[in-house]
């Protein structure tokens, strides 16, 4: 049961530090000198970082993966949602 907790919330905090720094990465991007080296850099280290995580866990078993790739896509819907732009409504007079 605490292997099943812990990996997904592994892949939770994964899925966060991935998504979280894709968002980041774009914002920052538009604004540098060199976009491409922002998009780059940021995919080497986002890609290593997760993928590292998943080799770790998915030493304990193909169940801990499982759950760890759970909490992954969950923090992608998370990230998303707090992300999005305000949807500015126009109320009539």
């Amino acid at each position: 049961m605490k292997l099943a907790i812990g990996a997904l919330v592994c892949g939770a905090l994964l899925g966060m530090i991935f998504f979280a720094g894709l968002w980041w990465t774009v914002r920052s991007a538009l604004a540098a000198a060199n976009p491409a080296l922002w998009f780059t850099g940021s995919l080497l280290l986002r890609m290593s970082l997760i993928l590292v995580g998943f080799y770790v866990i998915a030493a304990e078993g193909w169940q801990a993966l499982a759950l760890c790739l759970l909490g992954f896509l969950s923090a992608r819907i998370t990230v998303t949602r707090f992300t999005r732009p305000a949807i500015k409504t126009h109320h009539a007079p």
